[in-house]
């Protein structure tokens, strides 16, 4: 029986592309029953959304869960501020980094682990202009090598 199977609800690609990742962090999130029964069915967008430290708690901004088609009364609202949940030394920690300039919190995947929502958070620092050109060029030329030792094979 495996428990720690991971499906992954949504990805936020972007976010590699836009920033140099330094840490992650897997946090639960706080949600309402309408909200996980429309994540189950993949109602989700996070390219938008950041994260916050704010009173010594964590909060997901604009993370868009769409609502559930099938709740007659008491659906959620879509885009409303979220409550993440991680350990004491860990907001700690990253309210000490974030206050660091440059720094931000921005979300990378929202999965089920376990039966449980979790959203996986990085600690990130913007790319600058000429690092986003750089990073297109690296991949161009994994594209280049990989499809030449793919035809040599």
């Amino acid at each position: 029986m495996q428990t720690n199977a991971k499906k992954i609800i949504a990805v936020n690609r972007r976010a590699r592309y836009d920033y140099f990742i330094e840490d992650e962090y897997e946090a639960g999130i706080v949600l309402t029953g309408t909200e996980v029964k429309s994540l189950r069915l993949g109602k989700a967008n996070i390219k938008d959304s950041y994260a916050r430290v704010v009173n010594h708690e964590v909060f997901v901004y604009q993370l868009h869960i769409g609502p559930y088609p099938f709740a007659y009364y008491g659906n959620h609202e879509p885009l409303r501020t979220r409550k993440l949940l991680l350990h004491k030394q860990e907001i700690k920690r990253l309210y000490s980094k974030v206050n660091e300039k440059g720094h931000t919190l921005v979300p990378l995947k929202l999965y089920f682990k376990g039966g449980k929502v979790k959203l996986s958070i990085a600690l990130v620092k913007g790319k600058r202009q000429y690092d986003k050109r750089e990073s297109i060029k690296r991949r161009d030329e994994k594209r280049d090598l990989d499809r030449a030792r793919k035809q040599y094979m």
